[in-house]
């Protein structure tokens, strides 16, 4: 029998019923950058009884000012094998899937054919991002996904509302383009801030793993994504409530009007 004394200081807050009912929940992570890595132990740390963690990455020294993997002593090692040697270390008896790989179309359906209860996309690239969102949609399964980080001081900005209803976030602007065209698309949560960016951080980079660019980062930001992320999961999985942020009024007059001239000029 499981041993959940651990988890004392959490059963408080939810319950013996609710730590059981996390026990029996599979949680899939892709992406264990700076969002997915804490994305990830906060998983672990609330009581998800199995996981499945997904990122072909190795650890780079620009990694270490943020993401939770990275140390001196471990440049070119895999995230998803320190991921995996950290979460079984919090928890022993956790279920853990660890695959290392990048996410390619082909790769991400082998992934969605196993059922899960939650899906967290984590990713930071605008083309394997969406392949795993439009086939998340696909599987009709819950999804939460975080957005831009990049450029970035204030947590106190981060909101969570459907991706369909984003603003003020140039990657959630991306996102949404790419999946228009799909129906269900605003069934996705998605944590986005509504700081303006510093464009004077952006750097180009050599194109690999699907970026060309990025924006500076700062230690605390991308962990704080992951643990609103995360805080979805758990309280969607728990049937708590979370708070949708609703779009402005003046920028859903805006969308609208942009949308509408749109068509007429499509018409003519």
């Amino acid at each position: 029998m499981s041993d959940l004394a651990w988890l004392s200081r959490s059963a408080l807050l939810v319950g013996n019923d609710g730590i059981d009912l996390l026990q029996q929940k599979h949680v899939l992570v892709v992406g264990l950058g700076g969002v997915g890595s804490f994305a990830a132990e906060f998983i672990c740390r609330s009581g998800v009884g199995e996981m499945t963690i997904v990122d072909g990455d190795v650890v780079d020294p620009s990694n270490r000012n943020r993401q939770l993997p990275a140390l001196a002593t471990n440049h070119g090692v895999s995230k998803a094998q320190i991921m995996q040697e950290r979460l079984l270390a919090i928890n022993p008896e956790l279920k853990l899937h660890v695959v290392e790989d990048f996410l390619t179309p082909q790769k991400c359906r082998e992934i969605l054919a196993t059922k899960f209860d939650y899906v967290m996309d984590c990713i930071d690239s605008i083309t394997p991002k969406v392949t795993l969102l439009s086939t998340a949609l696909q599987f009709n399964l819950p999804i939460v996904s975080s957005m831009g980080a990049g450029g970035k001081l204030d947590p106190t900005k981060l909101r969570t509302t459907y991706l369909t209803d984003t603003y003020q976030c140039v990657f959630a602007q991306y996102v949404r383009k790419r999946l228009k065209k799909l129906g269900n698309a605003s069934t996705i949560k998605a944590v986005f801030s509504i700081e303006e960016v510093m464009k004077e951080s952006l750097i180009m980079t050599d194109g690999s793993n699907f970026k060309r660019s990025a924006y500076g980062t700062i230690s605390y930001l991308p962990a704080a994504f992951g643990g609103v992320c995360a805080s979805v999961v758990i309280r969607d999985l728990l049937g708590y409530k979370v708070d949708i942020e609703k779009r402005p009024e003046r920028i859903s007059k805006k969308a609208i009007a942009k949308s509408k001239k749109k068509d007429q000029n499509k018409d003519k």
